[in-house]
């Protein structure tokens, strides 16, 4: 119990799946960089966005349900802009 007498919220999957898919995200990387094989690499490397994009989905999830703050949303990062 919090000192207001409340219970903290409960965790939601959506805060689990951010974890998980963030957890992958960087095994896919680490195997990507020790790949020896170029196209396995890129392949890992697909893999590891994938997580991102999946992670990235339930971390808006959660901003919208307001458990994490908008400032959570990880800004758009890569070689292209999206417009």
């Amino acid at each position: 119990m919090t000192e207001t007498g409340k219970k903290p919220p409960h965790e939601t999957l959506d805060a689990q799946l951010v974890r998980y898919w963030e957890r992958e995200a960087a095994r896919f990387d680490e195997l990507s960089a020790r790949a020896s094989f170029g196209w396995i690499a890129r392949n890992y490397a697909r893999r590891a966005q994938r997580a991102r994009e999946k992670a990235e989905r339930s971390r808006a999830k959660e901003v919208a349900r307001g458990r994490l703050p908008a400032s959570a949303l990880a800004p758009h990062v890569g070689g292209d802009s999206p417009s």
